[in-house]
């Protein structure tokens, strides 16, 4: 839907209106045709009909484009009234900045913040209201640190709440503490397994080189013996060539 026409100071051009609502044009599209409509208007329209409301021709959503540059200016600079005028604000300003103004005027009607409290006041009012507000929190006078949310819990019990307060805390570091201890279990538990497996790498490389160390010995005692053997055979070369 558009903007009400009633709300605008001084002339509106023809062309500045939705061909379907007939209020001034909100966030517009342009068909072919060069008719114009609001785009909630047009929207909903091709939900129904797949022609122009205006003079019948054929159109999609694909065609439908942005309003011509002169006639967005156009539509910007057109004045209007605050839709919060019947609350008292007398602001009138261009439509281009009218969104950006009623998002922050003072006359605006806003829900009161306070959880459960369905009261709309003025923003201007809200702090006054919220001062005031039955739903509003405070902590409890008596110094128990309750904080009180409604009438009712005006009358609460100071000791109860505290007992209460307490055998949360009790419980919060009960399962603080049980939660620690399993992830000291589940560390201990991984470094252990660590450890085994780190003790079985090294007992299988100590193995291996117990093993290469007795093939070394092996082969020295036998390059002992071969060189006892060559120098056996060198003697006996030796005697027998004295004989000789």
């Amino acid at each position: 839907m558009g903007y009400d026409i009633e709300r605008f100071v001084g002339y509106v051009n023809e062309g500045l209106l939705c061909s379907i609502c007939r209020d001034v044009l909100e966030d517009p599209l342009q068909a072919p045709c060069e008719h114009a409509f609001c785009t909630a208007c047009i929207h909903g329209w091709l939900v129904h009909h797949s022609n122009c409301p205006e003079d019948r021709q054929v159109i999609d959503v694909s065609l439908l484009r942005p309003l011509y540059r002169y006639m967005k200016n156009d539509l910007n600079r057109l004045q209007l009234r605050c839709r919060n005028r019947e609350y008292g604000c007398e602001m009138v300003c261009s439509l281009e900045s009218i969104d950006r103004h009623e998002r922050e005027c003072e006359y605006s009607q806003i829900p009161c913040s306070n959880a459960g409290c369905t009261v709309q006041v003025e923003r201007r009012n809200l702090d006054g209201h919220l001062a005031v507000c039955e739903y509003r929190s405070r902590e409890c006078p008596n110094g128990c640190g309750y904080t009180i949310l409604s009438a009712e819990d005006t009358q609460h019990n100071c000791v109860a709440e505290l007992r209460t307060e307490l055998e949360l805390l009790r419980s919060e570091m009960i399962c603080r503490v049980e939660e620690a201890k399993h992830e000291m279990e589940s560390r201990l538990d991984s470094q252990r397994r660590h450890m085994v497996q780190k003790e079985s790498i090294l007992q299988n490389e100590i193995e291996e080189l117990k093993s290469q160390i007795s093939r070394l010995m092996s082969d020295v005692r036998s390059l002992m013996a071969a060189e006892r053997q060559h120098r056996q055979e060198l003697e006996q070369a030796e005697l027998e060539k004295r004989e000789l």
